[in-house]
């Protein structure tokens, strides 16, 4: 399983309305898009959540072939020539938790990226991961290169205490394509 993300910062002064009709339209096309586990289509507003005009999707893969072959297929070639070339940052899994049944419930985004520190004890700092009881998805994962610790979490309102570490978004759409919708998810 991998988790991956890439972000496209827009001019202030984008009109963001660009991005919400290419996620109406793109959205459903991944909604049956095999090894794809979740893709959770965010966009953060200037001002709104937080400084910057973005297009930030984030994908959960059932595996690297999976995330591989969409890096290599037609869509990903059509964004890249919408928006650039952007940096693919993605992460090992070390807790996820959703339930499909869920995910379109989900209107905000969070994910807040943390530094480990040298030597840490991996194990340790892993079996302390919980998903978050209030958040209608959680992923944790870690990136062993930059030695940084993700927490990605999908929201149906705004939480009372919002982490200000946290980038927030706007959940566009939430592809989920496995059969058993109903049943909960968690590693």
């Amino acid at each position: 399983m991998l988790a991956m993300q890439y972000s496209f910062t827009l001019p202030a002064d984008y009109p963001m309305e660009i991005i919400r009709q290419r996620i109406a339209t793109a959205g459903p096309q991944l909604d049956n898009c095999p090894q794809l586990m979740v893709k959770a289509y965010l966009y953060a507003l200037k001002g709104e959540h937080g400084a910057e005009n973005r297009y930030a999707p984030f994908y959960l893969w059932n595996s690297s072939q999976g995330m591989s072959e969409f890096l290599l297929g037609q869509g990903f070639v059509g964004l890249t020539q919408s928006f650039g070339w952007p940096q693919v940052d993605h992460w090992l899994p070390w807790l996820t938790h959703f339930d499909r049944a869920q995910l379109s419930h989900a209107r905000f985004a969070s994910i807040e990226r943390r530094p480990i520190a040298p030597f840490s004890n991996l194990s340790r700092l892993r079996s302390r991961q919980r998903a978050d009881p209030l958040a209608l998805a959680s992923v944790t994962a870690f990136d062993p290169a930059a030695w940084q610790l993700l927490h990605m979490r999908l929201w149906r309102t705004l939480p009372a205490r919002c982490s200000r570490a946290a980038q927030w978004y706007a959940v566009g759409h939430v592809s989920a394509p496995f059969d058993n919708s109903a049943a909960p998810h968690s590693l």
